[in-house]
């Protein structure tokens, strides 16, 4: 993954945060295999782990026809913005339509998920935490609470 960052002089406290760019196709596919959340792909842009950054998580999500992430919730509040296709996302028992240029608002700890249409779905999703890993899921599945990219956190 390249990082393209210029670092001129500045005074904040934090050396390690600083302002970079970064290219979606150069980030890992995750998710794929993983029942539990669905059929989704998704790649992680912005997360205080893997960028020089804090304070917000950014990715992409890919879900194929029909595709699928599970009922959940987690603690921050999080968002979507529709890329391309079209999809449905169940938010406290209401139905949104997602497409391309529409923007959902999901409240901390609201049970939500999303169904792709038949074209599929692209979205960002972000989150008010500094690590993607931060984000503690909990799917309806009776299952532990967990992150996404770590299985064993509770």
């Amino acid at each position: 993954m390249t990082i393209d960052a210029q670092s001129p002089e500045s005074d904040r406290e934090d050396e390690s945060v600083r302002p970079f760019s970064i290219n979606v196709e150069e980030t890992p596919l995750e998710g794929l295999g993983d029942l539990q959340s669905g059929n989704l792909a998704w790649r992680t842009l912005i997360s205080g782990d893997r960028t020089p950054s804090d304070q917000i998580t950014l990715g992409v999500a890919d879900f194929p026809p029909r595709g699928t992430l599970n009922v959940h919730r987690h603690d921050p509040a999080e968002f979507y913005f529709g890329l391309s296709g079209e999809g449905t996302v169940f938010a406290d028992g209401v139905s949104y339509r997602i497409a391309q240029g529409i923007a959902i608002f999901i409240p901390g700890n609201t049970d939500h998920g999303v169904i792709a249409g038949d074209r599929g779905l692209s979205i960002v999703y972000g989150f008010a935490r500094r690590t993607f890993d931060d984000v503690i899921y909990d799917f309806q599945d009776g299952s532990q609470p967990h992150s996404l990219t770590n299985k064993d956190a509770s």
